[in-house]
């Protein structure tokens, strides 16, 4: 047989060099404890119980109303998992040590249990902070980690200037990590800052005046000044090469800050994330290297509020002038689950920046991870209270106080906002997409009020809501992880089990052959549907290249034309060049002319997109779906087979090819999430590509009327290339994409199953082989597997109880839960 390759398509572990690996250790009951001091002191009590390895035991009187159906004895039947499966791996190292050869299906399984035992508990989930500079971001973050002064927020001086993740760990101490640029990279952005800051010809007195007032001017003297001193925006490249910093760059590239308290951190960290201003004097030696900065990773120890698994994440909004930077930030944003759109109320109604914000994060759900996005309306204790009165409408209410001033101000944004966004969501993504049936879609919090509690209370300020968000999130997350785990697991004690029977059942190699033909007939059936889940994309992407191609001369006239003119806009183009389309500063508004161009077609095709990459009813636009009732399929065959055949006397056999499948396919679906960036973003991609020549040759003008030749030049060649079928090759390459994904998975399908069914067949094919015997730990995963079908189903019935008990009498059941 050929060399086995696992589940998700990947060759397994080279044998020779981690067969014999010895497993992660696990990490100590006190660590995993630990782990729950973000929860409620009552839910605390319930889940810790869960950790031990005695008997399955649940109070229900332990459980708080709102909260009984979210738990699950994650942490035992994990750990407990993990016990089982690293006894079964450390049997099969034994009885396999001395052997010359090892069998590809021993080599598969010992892999698998590898992999597993190693296998992380749960991803953790980014939540991002989206927003503009002092929207709130840093001191929202501060409110949830109760910390006041933590992450700098907005005074005399632009606040954080590079992505900042905030997390809780097994820590002891607070600690916090500086990436850095590398060399390499750093050499690429000050090639670019020197271009920007290059005159090589003498202009007149006008255009000398608008090229000093230009924002990327300005961005590239002030960050080369910080690097090397006053004076180095009148240097070339390899001057400043040569040039010594002033403050020494670890060579690891990497600063690391420890503090035995928040506060301390606090301080030692301020310097490196806080962006002072431009005319400020007295920084110290860190500020010196903020334009070096790529991302800063934050621990905290053993949080009582943010519980681990859980990354926020505070990400700036517009991007970043260096490459690597800005492709962090959008992949930042991607991999994120939940997006906050964090807008400040005098800026939430209108303003380009809180549209741009909001438009990002609407892609992410398409391109990335992102299941769910809000709008977070920060600073919601400011109210003018004669203005509100004079503007309120005649015939509401009459306002006593502030307090009640600012409490109606804030249910009235949440209907407005809740409304404008849900339209907008319902335009981009599909009718039924998770997010658009969310209970919240706008939070208004007050971080100020969350300290003061001046007007309002605590629970007010909505900040325990959001606490609130992020636990139910995580729990919600580990109850699925937990689920897959365990019955993956289970699969893989049923083979090895399977491994050490020798019983040989009449006509089994006629039962495994009808299952192949089965198999091969459904796979053909898969491929069809497949086929025509993307044949949707066909007719938006033509209606949205005909769009492109009439509009594309608006489009670019409205990305070159300023209203006032070519003042500050002469090296900004020239930034744009240079960056083949693209400029991001940490102030103005973001630049792209290739996503402007193929907006049209994004705007014919997001529906459709969205729908393809959605779950739900088995339609034809929807793909996992299909790939579901595929599984589903196998199964059901697989289950009547046999039971016809006599696999209910090697009852092993049965449940391992129905578990294996579960496995086999649900790594799909996270293959399928990396790809669907890539098809995405092809569109934008391809016209970036085609217009590189373009941008370069624009890049190079200089002397007078510089900006008017380049944009001369970006119009001459976004011509010639859509002349040439510009839009037409987009689209293209995205149906070939699509195409790739397509091939890609039924070889994963076809390749899995070929491998799952021979080492179904542990007679023949050089397969079997006398392994230890493990019943004792099969037995074992048997009874966790048993444990985690009841669980799940007393949780059903605990959840129906309690919906019960609300309707009944909401006063004795207590507070419902929050519905996400």
């Amino acid at each position: 047989m050929a060399e086995t390759k696992d589940v998700f398509g990947q060759e397994p572990h080279p044998v020779e060099d981690d067969l014999y690996k010895e497993p992660t250790r696990k990490r100590r009951k006190s660590d995993r404890d630990q782990r729950f001091r973000a929860f409620p002191s009552m839910e605390q009590s319930a889940l810790k119980e869960y950790t031990s390895f005695g008997d399955l035991v649940l109070y229900p009187c332990q459980v708080p109303a709102g909260d009984i159906s979210l738990l699950i004895p994650d942490e035992k039947l994990e750990s407990r998992t993990r016990r089982v499966l690293s006894n079964t791996y450390q049997k099969l190292i034994q009885s396999v040590f001395l052997d010359d050869s090892i069998p590809n299906g021993v080599k598969y399984l010992i892999n698998r249990l590898l992999a597993l035992i190693e296998k992380p508990t749960v991803d953790p989930i980014y939540i991002a902070l989206f927003g503009s500079t002092g929207a709130g971001k840093s001191s929202l973050i501060n409110a949830i980690i109760q910390q006041a002064m933590f992450l700098p927020v907005s005074g005399e001086s632009i606040c954080t200037s590079c992505i900042v993740q905030v997390s809780s760990g097994c820590c002891v101490q607070y600690e916090a990590k500086i990436h850095l640029l590398s060399d390499q990279e750093w050499r690429e952005e000050l090639k670019n800052l020197t271009k920007l800051l290059h005159r090589t010809e003498e202009l007149g007195r006008e255009e000398a005046d608008a090229w000093n007032r230009d924002e990327a001017v300005e961005e590239a003297t002030w960050k080369l000044q910080m690097i090397y001193g006053n004076g180095a925006e009148s240097k070339n490249y390899e001057e400043l090469l040569r040039a010594k910093p002033k403050r020494k760059i670890p060579t690891s590239r990497v600063i690391t800050l420890k503090a035995e308290e928040a506060e301390e951190l606090s301080i030692k960290l301020d310097p490196y994330i806080r962006t002072q201003r431009r005319d400020w004097d007295g920084e110290a030696a860190e500020m010196r290297i903020w334009p070096l900065i790529k991302h800063v990773e934050v621990t905290l120890p053993k949080s009582d509020l943010i519980p681990e698994g859980v990354v926020l994440v505070d990400i700036p909004g517009t991007g970043d002038f260096n490459s690597k930077r800005d492709e962090m930030w959008k992949k930042t944003i991607d991999k994120c689950s939940v997006i906050w759109v964090i807008s400040d109320i005098e800026r939430v109604s209108g303003g380009r920046a809180h549209e741009d914000l909001l438009n990002e994060s609407i892609k992410a759900c398409q391109r990335g991870f992102c299941r769910d996005v809000a709008l977070v309306v920060t600073k919601m204790d400011k109210l003018h209270l004669p203005e509100y009165l004079r503007e309120r409408k005649a015939g509401n209410q009459a306002i006593q106080s502030q307090r009640e001033a600012v409490l109606e101000r804030n249910e009235m944004i949440k209907l407005q906002r809740t409304r404008i966004l849900k339209e907008k969501l319902k335009r981009k993504l599909p009718a039924d997409f998770k997010v658009l049936e969310a209970s919240d879609l706008v939070y208004t919090v007050s971080a100020q009020e969350y300290w003061q509690q001046a007007l309002l209370t605590e629970e007010e300020t909505e900040i325990p809501k959001l606490r609130e968000y992020i636990r139910k999130s995580l729990l919600d997350k580990k109850k699925r992880t937990v689920t897959k785990y365990v019955t993956e697991a289970f699969g893989l004690l049923l083979l090895t089990d399977s491994f050490n029977s020798t019983q040989n059942l009449p006509n089994e190699h006629l039962h495994m052959s009808v299952l192949r033909r089965f198999a091969e007939e459904k796979v053909e059936l898969l491929e069809k549907a497949i086929a025509q889940c993307f044949a949707c994309m066909e007719q938006p992407l033509q209606e949205g290249v005909r769009t492109a191609r009439t509009s594309y001369r608006c489009i670019l006239r409205a990305c070159l034309v300023r209203s006032k003119g070519n003042q500050g806009f002469h090296q900004t183009l020239k930034a744009v060049c240079l960056k083949n389309g693209i400029y991001a500063s940490r102030t103005l508004a973001r630049i792209d002319l290739n996503e402007a161009l193929t907006q049209p077609v994004y705007d014919q095709i997001d529906p459709v997109f969205g729908s393809i990459f959605r779950t739900g009813k088995p339609t034809g636009s929807a793909l996992m779906p299909h790939i579901d009732a595929f599984k589903q399929s196998l199964q059901e065959k697989m289950t009547e087979i046999g039971i016809r055949s006599g696999w209910k006397y090697d009852s092993c056999k049965k449940n391992f090819l129905i578990q294996e499948i579960s496995a086999i396919l649900g790594g799909l679906e996270d293959h399928i999430l990396r790809r669907k960036r890539r098809i995405y973003e092809s569109l934008t991609a391809s016209v970036q590509s085609d217009l590189k020549l373009c941008y370069e040759e624009a890049a190079q003008i200089t002397g007078k009327k510089a900006c008017e030749r380049m944009k001369d030049a970006i119009r001459r060649g976004v011509d010639r290339q859509v002349a040439e079928g510009m839009f037409e090759r987009a689209q293209e390459r995205m149906q070939h994409q699509f195409q790739q994904l397509k091939t890609g998975i039924v070889e994963k399908v076809k390749g899995s199953i070929t491998t799952m069914l021979a080492l179904a067949s542990s007679q023949g094919d050089g397969l079997y082989k006398e392994l230890a015997d493990v019943g004792s730990e099969y037995k074992e995963m048997e009874k966790l597997h048993r444990s985690l079908r009841e669980v799940a189903e007393n949780a059903r019935l605990r959840k129906g109880m309690q919906e019960f008990l609300l309707r009944a009498s909401p006063s004795k059941a207590g507070p419902p839960g929050t519905s996400l």
